[in-house]
């Protein structure tokens, strides 16, 4: 396979889709991918984070860490977005940094590239579905090639997300990712990076 270029980004509050990042980031470069793994900026105001304290932790945890620019996708051959839902969509910090694309995507750079998504909610029902749908939006006006997973593997019927990699946190928002989870997230940079291979040796 040509080596690919893989951009992980995404926005957490409390950290779930932060450990989701950080295990795509190893399977990526587990299947020869040079990866990059990137936060969006935080929007919220202070007092909001501070009003919950696994919040301000996460933030304080990683308030350092890279952040993601317009570069991070033009660079990239595939690009994996996560967000945890707000109210069976985006978060509004992700939301923002697909916003700012606008230049890029008039110049044709975002286009041609193989995408997905990974989100988390609190509930089996939380708007999972309808995240990783409002996400593609926003892909197919890049022009993108959106490569949700399917069913292309057994696994997928563990985790049960045809449309990308969601997990469930629970009532106390703190369920740790299981076998499924991670069988999934495995999976999705496996084959995201496979098919951008296919595309760019064409």
């Amino acid at each position: 396979m040509s080596e690919v270029r893989l951009s992980i980004i995404y926005y957490s509050s409390t950290g779930t889709l932060h450990k989701m990042a950080e295990r795509l980031r190893e399977a990526g470069e587990k299947a020869g991918a040079e990866v990059r793994l990137r936060q969006v900026a935080e929007l919220a105001p202070p007092e909001a984070i501070a009003s919950n304290a696994a919040w301000s932790q996460h933030f304080d945890r990683t308030k350092n860490e890279p952040k993601a620019t317009a570069d991070d996708v033009t660079w990239a051959d595939a690009v994996l977005f996560g967000s945890p839902t707000r109210y069976g969509n985006v978060a509004s910090q992700l939301k923002q940094f697909l916003d700012t694309l606008g230049p890029q995507w008039a110049q044709g750079q975002l286009a041609d590239k193989a995408y997905a998504g990974f989100t988390a909610t609190q509930t089996a029902h939380g708007g999972q579905e309808s995240t990783l749908l409002a996400l593609y939006n926003t892909i197919y006006h890049f022009g993108g090639i959106v490569v949700a997973p399917g069913y292309t593997d057994p696994l997928k019927f563990a985790d049960g997300n045809p449309y990308g990699v969601s997990h469930v946190t629970g009532g106390n928002n703190d369920a740790p990712l299981g076998d499924a989870e991670y069988a999934a997230l495995d999976h999705l940079a496996q084959r995201i990076v496979r098919v951008a291979s296919m595309l760019k040796s064409e």
